[in-house]
């Protein structure tokens, strides 16, 4: 057994759904004795920082429920079962924003939640958006508003908390870090 690793004894699912499945594994601990641990299983997810031609960062205002609160982010989604992250990437740009791109950049991936999900993050980024004269239309229970602002003005967003997410904090650092 590797120095910290948690030996699966038992796992019961608990849940399957649309975007994650739950479950419950009884993991034997380095010391020896037994816990459970409540996990999430995530497909992963794409996030764009699609930067305009007029160097404005495209963000999203949308509502998320857990939270109770809308909140302002860079354009992301779910990878689709044998989709490719960067399909996935242009597929919800295109969606989020009615921009699209023939040039997206891998920036980095993370793990969103590593301490009960195995949600795998990768980012993407362009500056060479395109306005769609007929964009795809939205998920029929995704409701968003575009949202086009310099650096400065999304850092006054941090600053205020509508821009909150994990996601969309790390976009604008390293926006800041690049300089633009």
């Amino acid at each position: 057994m590797k120095k910290f690793e948690e030996k699966t004894i038992n796992t019961t699912s608990i849940y399957e759904g649309k975007v994650v499945d739950l479950w419950v594994d009884e993991v034997s601990l380095p010391n020896g004795r037994t816990a459970k641990r409540e996990l999430i299983k995530h497909p992963g997810a794409v996030a764009v920082i699609p930067i305009t031609k007029d160097n404005k960062i495209v963000l999203v205002e949308q509502f998320r429920k857990p939270l109770e609160k809308s909140l302002v982010e860079i354009p992301a989604g779910k990878v689709e079962i044998g989709e490719a992250p960067e399909v996935t990437a242009r597929r919800e740009l295109e969606e989020e924003t009615g921009y699209t791109t023939n040039e997206l950049s891998f920036v980095t991936s993370f793990y969103t939640s590593p301490g009960f999900a195995d949600e795998l993050m990768h980012i993407y980024i362009t500056d060479e958006l395109e306005k769609m004269d007929t964009p795809p239309a939205s998920d029929e229970d995704e409701f968003v508003e575009v949202l086009e602002l310099t650096l400065d003005e999304a850092k006054e967003l941090v600053e205020q908390e509508r821009i909150h997410d994990a996601k969309t904090n790390y976009a604008i650092l390293y926006l800041h870090a690049l300089g633009r």
